[in-house]
């Protein structure tokens, strides 16, 4: 399985693609993976980002496979370096989640963080909207989300896991 820009007419043809990772019609980035010896299929995730799905692929890859060379992962220097040899496709399936999941955070947190440089310097997507009242009574709404805010930025390190979705 790999991703097609075909299945999104919004894709452009510069986006990287990658190895076992498919994009939704409405935006969000999968990934599955067969596993060895059976017909089953093992569901990796939903993601925001490319490079999640394509990071979850490669630990379940690698946990399943255990290939001689990485030349078939899309990122072989990102495997966490606890990868155990004997997991059931329950744990590779929640490894490899996690990972996704973890690259995900850092990936958004990034953008957020520029989008926040670019603000704080009088540009940047939102300014305008910003400039306009549409965002005054927010965070009225949204109790708890400033506090979880400041400990995304402080860099407080949180883990979700599959179970969490089930």
């Amino acid at each position: 399985m790999s991703c097609s820009s075909e299945e999104s007419g919004a894709s452009t043809s510069s986006q990287k693609k990658y190895r076992g990772v498919r994009q939704r019609k409405w935006g969000k980035w999968v990934s599955e993976i067969r596993v060895p010896g059976t017909q089953e299929r093992l569901w990796l995730g939903s993601y925001a980002t490319p490079e999640a799905a394509a990071v979850a692929r490669d630990v379940a890859f690698y946990c399943l496979h255990r290939p001689s060379s990485l030349d078939k992962l899309n990122f072989p220097l990102m495997l966490p370096s606890s990868l155990l040899t004997d997991m059931s496709p329950r744990s590779v399936q929640e490894a490899s989640s996690d990972a996704g999941m973890g690259v995900d955070a850092q990936l958004i947190g990034n953008k957020l963080a520029e989008s926040e440089v670019k603000q704080d310097q009088g540009g940047g997507p939102g300014h305008g909207l910003e400039a306009a009242g549409l965002w005054e009574n927010v965070g009225d709404n949204c109790t708890g989300m400033s506090e979880f805010g400041n400990k995304v930025k402080e860099g407080e390190a949180f883990s979700i896991s599959i179970d969490d979705y089930l």
